[in-house]
């Protein structure tokens, strides 16, 4: 009869299971996944997102390496502890390094002490669960630890980012809306660049946008005139001069002046001027972001959607150039929004809120977390022959070189996808995204994605325990992989709706989760042997290493090629792991439930 693990002091597992795992959860979606939206909000290109936050995934691809150090020193609960005090620590060091000008360097080494510290906890957690509990217990609560996991990812990806994305959007100024108006012809609405007013109004500041309503015709124009007017802008905006600059410029190149110094930016492109009615604080800066909210997506943004205003320049105005599709040939319409929240603050907060959690955490468990006797150092006299042979019987596996090929290249096209989805959500449409808030973003991916990945991992687990790994591995494999094509749909169609862009989500999170159940089965199956703990811990860092790598370039490439081509080359990105199926080394009979299993 299977006794219980020998504890000093009976804990109910209902009382430290629940918070152990979801402490467990947190920081890896933190690090994974609140990173990627964070700095994407903050301004960081694509291609630094990508690259850097990839490499975050380092501690979980050499997890194996110091997991046997987690045994031999000290007690499994002291790992668990001090990890969660220094991960409390690690994310107020990103809230309150978020205003500091050079804030994505500082932030990213806090990233880094996130990741190895939540990477050891994982390796303490799961040992200290089975020291912990009964073999009975470990059965019965390996359900609830998985749910209390799916929460954590649940409540940062949705809740806390939703929580950001409120912050945002009730602090700083005001949001404004511009219409664009596109007309077959007629008289175009000048206004007068050299009467704008430079001096400060009374108030605290808020967001000028002329003209109120842009109206550009269809009349053709000299294209060489266009690209002037683009070039301008951007060199402009990078280093905003005098409004006597400005106005000589529009004098001089734009041929539709008239007798009163009235100049119309009309023949295919317009523009707004947007600026601050007074100064910000002496360092404080304001960050506008300006595009289009809704409407025809003939109707484009050719300059940045991005602007920073300042004491220094608050009312020298940014020029945004609004243009026109050459194949556009009706009148229509479009909304445009500059938005002007307190991005850092919001996200200071958040951090916050998340570094006071793990505080708790850590004095919780410090008095809550039971002491089995079983849970003390390790013997180390035969620590490195011991350590070495664990790899040498994984190396050794019957055809291992497949094994590990299959579990670095199957999601060659899914850690792609993780990096640049997010970003895609929330770039402008002008960029190629979808213009979603943060809030939005939260709210999709957070709970309706993240129930749907966790429904669509339940019933990938109840099939795959009826007819077994070998039966099913194909099947999950297109469930997870066939889905991608919503993201070429909505790369394509951009769409205002977001009921759409909700359920086309849901339905590729759902077949992910099923999809991947047949990965993680796998990876249990290539464990099985003498140092299956062991050898599963390996599994898993060759499983980070393939989403580090593809994950670290995936952002150069889509700003190379940009998101319609980016979401194409995904699906390609799948098919080699798909082929190698065929070959995989699987137990017929592996995950079915036999005769004698009640």
């Amino acid at each position: 009869m299977q006794k219980s693990p020998s504890v000093k002091a009976k804990r109910s597992p209902w009382s430290w299971i629940p918070t152990l795992y979801f402490a467990e959860g947190m920081p890896y979606a933190i690090v994974m996944l609140m990173a990627v939206v964070l700095y994407k909000r903050l301004g960081i290109s694509n291609t630094e997102i990508a690259l850097y936050t990839s490499w975050l995934y380092l501690p979980w691809v050499i997890k194996p390496l110091w997991s046997p150090i987690v045994d031999i020193l000290k007690t499994k609960r002291y790992w668990i502890v001090i990890m969660q005090l220094l991960i409390g620590v690690g994310l107020g060091g990103v809230a309150l390094t978020i205003p500091l000008p050079l804030f994505f360097q500082i932030t990213l080494g806090f990233f880094w002490l996130l990741a190895f510290s939540s990477a050891t906890h994982d390796i303490a957690a799961d040992g200290f669960y089975m020291l912990g509990l009964s073999k009975h217990d470990q059965a019965l609560f390996v359900g609830i630890r998985s749910t209390f996991y799916r929460v954590a990812m649940i409540t940062v990806q949705g809740v806390l980012i939703m929580f950001a994305g409120y912050v945002e959007s009730h602090t700083g100024l005001p949001s404004l809306e511009r219409p664009v108006t596109v007309v077959q012809q007629g008289e175009v609405p000048a206004f007068d660049f050299s009467n704008l007013d430079s001096e400060a109004q009374p108030g605290a500041p808020r967001l000028l946008i002329e003209p109120e309503n842009l109206v550009i015709p269809l009349t053709a124009t000299n294209p060489a005139a266009t690209d002037s007017l683009v070039s301008f802008a951007r060199g402009w905006n990078a280093n905003r001069g005098s409004l006597h600059e400005l106005n000589t410029y529009f004098k001089d190149i734009i041929p539709t002046a008239d007798d009163k110094g009235k100049y119309s930016t009309s023949a295919n492109s317009g523009i707004f001027l947007i600026r601050l009615s007074a100064p910000p604080l002496d360092d404080e800066e304001i960050v506008v972001n300006f595009g289009q909210d809704s409407g025809d997506k003939s109707i484009s943004l050719s300059t940045a959607n991005r602007l920073v205003f300042t004491r220094d320049n608050w009312n020298k105005p940014a020029i945004a150039v609004i243009q026109l599709d050459p194949k556009l040939k009706t009148a229509t319409s479009a909304v445009y929004l500059a938005t002007a929240g307190n991005i850092p603050l919001a996200w200071m907060l958040t951090f916050t809120i998340m570094a006071a959690m793990f505080i708790f955490f850590f004095i919780y468990h410090r008095f809550i977390l039971p002491r089995p006797m079983d849970d003390k150092a390790a013997d180390s006299g035969n620590f490195m022959r011991d350590y070495w042979q664990v790899f040498v019987a994984f190396f050794t596996k019957e055809k291992i070189a497949l094994t590990i090929a299959f579990i670095l290249i199957y999601r060659f096209g899914e850690a792609q996808l993780v990096k640049i989805a997010p970003l895609f959500m929330l770039d402008s449409i002008e960029a190629g995204g979808l213009s979603l808030t943060t809030g939005q973003y939260g709210f999709i991916y957070g709970t309706l994605g993240m129930l749907a990945l966790t429904l669509g991992g339940i019933l990938g687990g109840i099939v795959a325990s009826r007819q077994g790994l070998k039966f099913w591995i194909l099947w999950m494999a297109l469930a997870m992989k066939l889905p991608d094509l919503v993201y070429v749909y909505l790369s394509y169609l951009q769409p205002d709706s977001f009921a759409l862009i909700a359920v086309c989500v849901t339905i590729e999170q759902f077949g992910y989760g099923f999809g991947f159940t047949a990965y993680m089965l796998f990876m249990i199956t290539a464990a099985e042997g003498r140092h299956k703990t062991a050898h599963y811990a390996i599994c898993t860092g060759f499983m980070a290493l393939g989403m580090m790598i593809p994950g670290m370039f995936s952002g150069w490439l889509q700003e190379t090629i940009g998101y319609q081509h980016f979401f194409i080359w995904v699906l390609l990105c799948t098919i080699p792991g798909l082929l190698m199926l065929r070959w995989l080394p699987i137990d017929p009979n592996f995950g079915k439930k036999t005769a004698n299993q009640s």
